[in-house]
């Protein structure tokens, strides 16, 4: 059987491109805008931002979550995540770059977790939902105690 989640944003927006907006869900609520490159005030975050967001915290919780399932134990993971737009009539995003660094306190193997770098990519919703119109790519770091000969 088919598992269904609803999520709702509400919005409010008056006036112009040179105004701001907001946007509010669960517990979390932000002024909008479009950036100064693109007119507006710069005010808040842009939509391109919060995709940005959206897709780095989607991705750093599936790793988290695959790393826990399978009793990896992990201390901490540091993400920088870029996303890359071309303006070809209309801006859009054209590749997303997430580079998580993760750290260990024990020799784990590398390869494994290299892996599950990679698969938490894909098994993240958002990249889901980007799948097939932006390329999502990963680029892991892992920094753990040397393996002693």
């Amino acid at each position: 059987m088919e598992n269904s989640h609803t999520y709702t944003i509400q919005g409010l927006w008056s006036g112009p491109q040179t105004e701001t907006g907001t946007i509010h869900f669960s517990a979390f609520s932000t002024d909008v805008s479009m950036s100064l490159e693109r007119g507006g005030p710069g005010q808040g975050t842009t939509p391109e931002e919060l995709l940005l967001a959206a897709s780095a915290s989607c991705y750093m919780m599936t790793l988290s979550t695959l790393l826990s399932n399978r009793q990896i134990p992990y201390t901490r993971i540091d993400l920088k995540s870029s996303g890359y737009a071309v303006d070809e009539d209309v801006l859009r995003y054209d590749k997303i770059e997430h580079q998580p660094t993760i750290y260990f306190s024990e020799q784990i193997d590398e390869n494994e977790i290299i892996n599950l770098a990679n698969h938490a990519e894909h098994t993240c919703m958002v990249s889901s939902a980007l799948r097939g119109n932006v390329a999502v790519t990963v680029r892991p770091t892992i920094v753990a105690p040397a393996v002693k000969p």
